[in-house]
């Protein structure tokens, strides 16, 4: 890729990240993964992602990134494969890079402060993913955190990240969470159906979790992804009644999704 022009009329600067390769399966992309940058400065991070810097990196890139001020720069055309996402996986797949599209947000993460986000590249980052969206047809519950696909690696863009706004707006999926409340929760190192149930759901929506009944590291994991995305007013990997009950009318709104989209029984169990 000597050149190439910006795929979204968005797009402020083409900076040419040489980490890319083909979509293996020839596939177009139908998710858009949303990550925060983690590091101290945005201009850091763009270098390492386009391999340039004192701190390249010949094994990462993204599509598109983010600055503070609402700037969009783009790294790698959407034909390609970035190499974003890394171990991942996503209703049963695990090459999310070829099926997928990466915008990377100027933030420097939960290691050096993690601030909010602000406002200009909020709007830009909606923009962005309506644009990407509509061209791709990606389907609502499949624009997803980073931690949502890596549950066990990653973090971001985490529970400060506006998702409730971004549904407003008409990106990605979204319920209002059920308040925080005390009362009895599944836990790590339980074992027992209502853990099944739990795992069940969790694996319907999407995440990498097989239903074992037992509550485990791996759960403790996809749980505290599923906070940080849907119920982000406390985020500790316990499966509480709020995050129960989110987790079920969430579950819920995407089977209606699913049958809008495909036929799929919104009915079934």
């Amino acid at each position: 890729m000597s050149g190439f022009a910006p795929d979204s009329p968005l797009v402020t600067s083409v900076e040419r990240s040489p980490n890319h390769g083909e979509r293996r399966g020839h596939r177009r992309p139908d998710m858009i993964v949303l990550h925060y940058t983690g590091m101290e400065s945005a201009k850091a991070a763009l270098e390492r992602l386009c391999g340039i810097g004192s701190d390249p990196d010949p094994g990462v890139s993204t599509h598109y990134f983010v600055y503070e001020d609402g700037r969009i720069v783009q790294c790698v055309a959407e034909a390609r494969r970035a190499w974003h996402a890394g171990i991942s996986c996503w209703e049963g797949e695990e090459d999310i890079n070829s099926r997928s599209i990466g915008i990377e947000i100027a933030n420097p993460g939960h290691d050096f402060g993690y601030p909010d986000f602000p406002e200009p590249q909020i709007r830009q980052v909606i923009a962005l993913c309506r644009d990407i969206a509509g061209r791709h047809f990606v389907r609502a519950d499949r624009i997803l955190a980073h931690s949502d696909v890596a549950p066990s690696r990653k973090q971001d863009p985490g529970e400060k990240f506006p998702w409730a706004r971004l549904f407003a707006a008409g990106v990605g999926h979204w319920v209002e969470p059920a308040p925080v409340a005390a009362g009895p929760a599944l836990k790590p190192g339980d074992r027992n159906a209502g853990v099944s149930q739990l795992q069940g759901l969790l694996a319907e929506y999407g995440y990498g979790l097989n239903p074992t009944g037992f509550y485990g590291d791996s759960t403790r994991d996809v749980v505290a992804a599923f906070q940080r995305h849907f119920r982000p007013a406390r985020v500790d990997g316990i499966a509480d009644g709020s995050t129960l009950d989110t987790l079920e009318r969430l579950v819920i709104a995407r089977r209606f999704l699913l049958a809008a989209a495909g036929g799929v029984d919104a009915r079934a169990p």
